[in-house]
């Protein structure tokens, strides 16, 4: 298991813990986060949109050309924004934190 950290739109930190090789957004919906992830991790969207710590962003795998012109499409993008679809879960990412950027949407809840 991979532990990891979420801060929510309020600064509350949420821990979570996934499966290692799985997706920081399926973690992240396991652990209630308002993570949409409408196209299911195929990057055909950017509801899974998250902010990684800067601390962190070096140490994950560059984002691919989809990725970044998908991420064009979402709200309050950051230079460390990433698609938490894009980000497996490993060792290598023990106690990452990511934060919920402060428009997220999630129809799922709506």
């Amino acid at each position: 298991m991979v532990m990891v950290r979420f801060i929510d739109r309020e600064g509350n930190a949420v821990e979570a813990e996934g499966t290692a090789g799985t997706s920081l957004l399926q973690c992240g919906q396991a652990a209630g986060m308002p993570l949409e992830g409408t196209c299911e991790g195929q990057m055909a969207c950017s509801t899974c949109h998250v902010i990684v710590a800067p601390e962190w962003f070096d140490r994950l795998p560059e984002a691919s050309e989809e990725e970044e012109d998908m991420l064009d499409l979402a709200a309050h993008v950051t230079r460390t924004s990433r698609l938490s679809c894009q980000i497996v879960l490993g060792d290598e990412i023990e106690g990452l934190e990511v934060r919920i950027p402060a428009e997220s949407r999630d129809m799922q809840k709506s």
